[in-house]
């Protein structure tokens, strides 16, 4: 995520594609790039995160999001992949915003931190060995009981 006074030049004349924010208003953002796929993730990590349910998630070339107004809380903390993860949040109102993997060469935004979560079409389910039985998995799409495999 790149703040908005700190914007790269090219990011200037780039398209929006999505905008958001928080349940309160405090933090605003902006995606000027088309997401590389969109998945719901059932981990445990998701569910802490969610207050139970899976995630919903569009995921975006490192540094499609701006920050427009505020700045997000970020909690960091080690993966089972062994890599730091880093998921933020509203410190005042709570909303779930942004995640990613160090190293991985993407950010993540939570769909329902988007202005139109419409936007939102899961392309895959990820770790559904971890859904409880009252999570819908959605067989429609490509799902695995971990992540999806690389390539």
């Amino acid at each position: 995520m790149q703040d908005a006074s700190l914007k790269r030049p090219s990011a200037a004349d780039a398209q929006v594609h999505l905008t958001g924010g928080c349940q309160c208003g405090a933090i605003r953002y902006a995606v000027t790039d088309e997401p590389i796929t969109a998945a719901t993730c059932h981990c445990r990590d998701c569910q802490y995160s969610s207050g139970g349910a899976p995630a919903h998630a569009l995921i975006f070339p490192a540094g499609s999001v701006t920050i427009l107004r505020g700045q997000a809380k970020e909690h960091r903390y080690k993966g089972d992949s062994g890599h730091t993860v880093m998921r933020s949040f509203c410190a005042a109102c709570g909303t779930p915003l942004f995640g990613g993997s160090e190293g991985m060469g993407y950010e993540v935004v939570r769909a329902g931190s988007l202005d139109d979560p419409e936007a939102f079409h899961a392309k895959a389910s990820l770790w559904t060995s971890s859904a409880p039985s009252w999570h819908h998995v959605d067989r429609s799409v490509p799902h695995f009981p971990q992540n999806a495999p690389a390539g």
